[in-house]
């Protein structure tokens, strides 16, 4: 499942590795019609661009779990249904004619980059093997992914007082039984209502998803998949 999150410089480089549209693939047109492992209209994931991006995600789990053959399996399904999200949400965004601008993507930039000292955020693409026009690249479509759940589904969500009244009893470390309050704080309220509109946009995100997955034919290498899945046997 896509997940609501700030940017951050590391993660962008990671999710780079996740390689859709033609556009940014490598390799000959036989070559990636040859391992081509799914397909949704014009974009095409192959078994290379898998292996790479499984290859990275990989190195967060522990050294035991990539000898187990069962999570490793877990693992890249897990894969295979993300990747098959951020297509069918770049084909939403290409439909509902969203895009980024260079400004968004400029003022995005900056914003990670006050995290980082100059040198580390360079280093850190070096350290990685990706350049920055790819990184950049990637923050753009991360970006028109999140703009196609803003307007699919973040800023259709409502939030009322009872929302908001319901979140502090449930997290007030006070147990006295107070039903209808609201903190008077201006700051604290609107810190509240953007976790509760997150939390929200979070639970309708799965029920969203899997209705507009019927919309799409996202055509996936039965052969090819069950050789993927074939390493992991012992």
């Amino acid at each position: 499942m896509i997940r609501f999150r700030p940017y951050n410089l590391l993660f962008f480089i990671g999710i780079c590795l996740f390689i859709i549209a033609s556009a940014g693939c490598s390799g000959s047109k036989s070559e990636r019609e040859e391992g081509r492992l799914i397909q949704l209209g014009d974009q095409v994931v192959t078994d290379f661009d898998f292996d790479n991006a499984f290859e990275f995600s990989s190195a967060a789990y522990p050294h035991n779990d990539m000898q187990n053959s069962g999570i490793l399996r877990t693992m890249r399904l897990r894969l295979l249904n993300q990747l098959i999200e951020e297509m069918i949400l770049l084909e939403k965004a290409k439909e509902l004619q969203i895009v980024v601008s260079d400004s968004e993507i400029d003022k995005a930039v900056n914003e990670i980059k006050k995290d980082y000292p100059e040198n580390e955020f360079k280093e850190a693409f070096l350290e990685n093997a990706v350049s920055y026009d790819t990184w950049r690249n990637r923050l753009k479509i991360r970006m028109l992914m999140e703009k196609v759940i803003s307007s699919e589904i973040r800023d259709r969500i409502v939030i009322t007082k009872k929302d908001i009244t319901k979140y502090y009893q449930e997290n007030s470390t006070d147990n006295s039984p107070g039903s209808d309050i609201v903190d008077s704080s201006y700051d604290r309220n609107e810190i509240v209502v953007k976790t509760i509109r997150r939390e929200k946009a979070e639970k309708e995100y799965k029920r969203w998803i899997k209705n507009i997955r019927k919309e799409y034919k996202v055509e996936i290498n039965k052969e090819l998949w069950k050789k993927i899945l074939g390493q992991d046997r012992k």
